[in-house]
């Protein structure tokens, strides 16, 4: 049995994909990329900024769901360019206690949706 999340402050899906799914306890996030809900705009201006707004819309869905970034058990970061990485991860770990962060994997992709810089998928569990 699985629950669709939907949130409006979290971009809507740009293809035939949910935001996230909640199946049992867990929650499936989609790769969440730097999409204003608000405005629509996508920010890529600088990297601080672009993860921020990622950052977010992860805290968006994962509030429709009843649930926080103490509940992500998995993260998946894709980024364009390794040497973003040290910033992407400031930005990215300001969201975590780093005693119980979860686990992840970042890797370096050729393209991304709408050539944005990075895009981070989560899994969360309650």
């Amino acid at each position: 049995m699985k629950k669709i999340i939907f949130t409006d402050k979290a971009p809507a899906p740009i293809g035939p994909y949910n935001q996230a799914v909640l199946s049992g306890n867990t929650l499936y996030a989609s790769g969440q990329i730097a999409i204003n809900p608000a405005s629509g705009e996508i920010i890529t201006d600088n990297i601080n900024d672009e993860t921020t707004q990622v950052m977010q819309n992860i805290a968006a869905i994962l509030e429709a769901a009843n649930m926080t970034f103490e509940n992500v058990v998995k993260a998946t970061i894709f980024i364009m360019d390794m040497n973003n990485f040290a910033a992407i991860n400031t930005v990215y770990g300001s969201y975590f206690d780093e005693k119980t962060a979860p686990a992840r994997e970042t890797v370096q992709v050729a393209c991304l949706p709408k050539n944005v810089n990075v895009e981070i998928s989560i899994i969360a569990v309650q």
